[in-house]
């Protein structure tokens, strides 16, 4: 299930051979996550902190999650920077690694991540060694301040979270991945695996995908979807497809010199 080791995507020093990220939310049940890890492919799974209780003999989200996982834990129900970096330190202080996803949200209707928030909280926190990975609009100017503050990757929403409309922001997620030196990881809004092929095509480092799969009518079948469309989409990417023509109609085979040059 896994991609090629020479095509590895390494954030934080770590090498990942699956460019599909994973969630823990909206799951009719948590035991269900382990074949959702297997089938998928995926090897980096977030999860929000306060899901995360390891004094819990049960009802604990961590038991679920497969040891060999690159956890990510998030900053979920932040509404500002010091709010999202005393979630990431309490984090650490738990156990849960040095990657932390942040999500500074105060916008109750739309949920749009406030990037002057995210931004200082990057800062803060990749100068204590967290591995950050920001949660934005797809937006040139911050992504550009979030590399100044030293995140390491950054992860522009597709659509609205939770919304499965898919890769609405394309022209400005096309625009990050050509002028921002990080992995664009394309995060919230994907519905279906076509989305996410399309956004790998376009050169995205990776995708994360929760509600698409954990709502799914069978969620362990469409985590391999996803896998495997995020796979094609990668290697279609690297095959470099061939130009749109955007004039008149062009044979792939001549329309001369058959039957004897008739």
């Amino acid at each position: 299930m896994e991609a090629n080791n020479n095509d590895a995507l390494v954030i934080g020093g770590v090498s990942l051979t699956s460019r599909l990220f994973t969630g823990t939310g909206k799951y009719g049940s948590d035991t269900i996550i382990p074949d959702v890890c297997a089938s998928s492919g995926s090897q980096v799974i977030t999860v929000a902190l306060r899901r995360v209780d390891t004094n819990a003999a049960t009802g604990n989200v961590m038991q679920h999650i497969p040891k060999h996982m690159q956890l990510l834990p998030n900053t979920s129900g932040a509404r500002n920077a010091d709010e999202a970096v005393r979630i990431a330190r309490l984090a650490r202080a738990a156990g849960c690694g040095d990657w932390i996803k942040i999500e500074v949200i105060s916008d109750n209707k739309y949920l749009l991540p406030d990037g002057y928030e995210t931004a200082k909280a990057t800062e803060i926190l990749a100068k204590e060694g967290f591995v950050v990975l920001p949660y934005v609009n797809a937006d040139l100017y911050v992504a550009r301040d979030l590399v100044n503050a030293g995140a390491a990757a950054v992860m522009p929403l597709g659509a609205p979270i939770g919304s499965n409309r898919g890769l609405k922001t394309k022209e400005m997620v096309r625009i990050l991945i050509d002028e921002i030196s990080l992995p664009i990881i394309v995060d919230a809004g994907i519905g279906a695996p076509s989305q996410a092929c399309e956004a790998m095509e376009m050169g995205a480092a990776a995708c994360l995908v929760n509600t698409a799969i954990a709502a799914a009518g069978d969620p362990v079948a469409m985590g391999r979807a996803f896998g495997e469309a995020v796979r094609a989409g990668r290697a279609a990417y690297l095959a470099q497809t061939a130009t749109v023509s955007t004039g008149t109609a062009d044979a792939s085979s001549p329309l001369t010199g058959f039957l004897g040059g008739m």
